[in-house]
């Protein structure tokens, strides 16, 4: 199925990053310019760039960004200021398994060109970042292709968060997916989590859902329970952060819930997300380092405090999904089902 998503949000022009800066959205679209690895490290950390394909995209570029005006000429002294520059990078956020792969992968290219001048390791590692980059383009359409299958007719899909290509290099992950729906005509609505406290599900799902042109409704987090208790629900699709060797899944907090839910009321329960999201060195779920937020976050609704002062908050950015209540994970390679630790084994070797 060939068509064109609406837009990009992450372009690579003339030795500088430019993104939709996702902190505007949605009441303006504004466009920014990355042309170091702390402009970069900042986008990341403050969610001007979000999504975990993203993320890792955006800091491929950021140390190549970071290593373009290195003066050291000897390999040594290059490569341990390039692994200096990936650990800052990769310190903005933990939790996504996306940009520490991307900046391991670009590490592994400098070692291997070792014995090349380090002016050409430097544009190997622009070359890396860009077929990164490339490549997501390629296995978010591939994911849309291969979740089609799953998808009824007249479907009405519930999401969390956002997956779609504000989140990756183009398409999306699960909303690829629901994008692909939509243009084969399998897609009749989407629910859409509002996503608490940043609210990626009102201000960027519901802004790409509008640009597609696709039919949604905004929905409270909370509200979700009673959607599948009223039969409006057909399944669940959503994106990951990290997923473990056993297939315990992290994602936006709030994932979990919507997984109990769905179990609970026999619909089910999708996760979609590229291959390099599956970290083999983690076993389970319980090894995933959880990131914790800002209490102000949690305690203030755009600039209005809702909380007393010095309320106490728990504000952690993910939560962890249980493999046994995940009905199949669709990857570039195709749709997983259990046994999950199993099947990545194989896929993995």
């Amino acid at each position: 199925m060939d068509f064109q998503p609406p837009f990009q949000s992450i372009i690579w022009n003339d030795d500088r990053l430019s993104i939709i800066d996702q902190t505007f959205l949605p009441e303006r679209e504004v466009k920014i310019n990355l042309s170091t690895a702390g402009q970069v490290w900042d986008a990341i950390k403050k969610l001007k760039v979000r999504g975990a394909p993203a993320i890792g995209i955006a800091g491929a570029y950021g140390l190549y960004l970071g290593i373009k005006s290195v003066k050291e000429t000897t390999f040594d002294s290059f490569y341990s200021e390039a692994d200096r520059i990936a650990e800052y990078l990769n310190s903005a956020r933990p939790t996504a398994v996306n940009l520490s792969w991307a900046l391991k992968r670009l590490m592994a290219t400098i070692y291997a060109a070792k014995d090349k001048p380090v002016d050409e390791i430097k544009q190997i590692v622009l070359d890396t970042a860009v077929t990164i980059h490339d490549e997501d383009r390629r296995l978010c359409k591939a994911i849309g292709e291969n979740g089609l299958e799953l998808i009824p007719d007249n479907a009405r899909i519930l999401t969390h968060c956002n997956t779609g290509g504000l989140a990756t290099g183009e398409f999306g992950t699960a909303f690829s997916v629901i994008l692909h729906a939509h243009h084969a005509g399998k897609l009749k609505q989407v629910w859409v989590d509002e996503t608490r406290p940043l609210l990626q599900g009102s201000r960027l799902t519901a802004w790409e859902l509008q640009k597609a042109d696709i039919p949604f409704h905004l929905n409270v987090d909370s509200a979700a329970a009673f959607l599948m208790q009223q039969g409006k629900v057909d399944l669940v699709i959503l994106g990951a952060d990290r997923i473990t060797r056993n297939g315990d899944t992290a994602n936006k907090i709030g994932t979990y819930s919507l997984a109990v839910l769905a179990n609970a009321h026999n619909i089910p329960f999708y996760v979609a997300a590229p291959y390099s999201t599956i970290d083999m060195e983690l076993e389970t779920g319980s090894e995933i380092d959880i990131e914790e937020r800002d209490p102000d976050e949690v305690t203030n609704f755009g600039n209005k405090q809702t909380a007393p002062d010095k309320t106490e908050v728990y504000n952690p950015a993910f939560d962890v999904t249980p493999n046994h209540l995940i009905t199949a994970i669709i990857t570039e390679k195709g749709v997983i089902k259990p046994n999950y630790k199993t099947r990545f084994e194989e896929m993995f070797g």
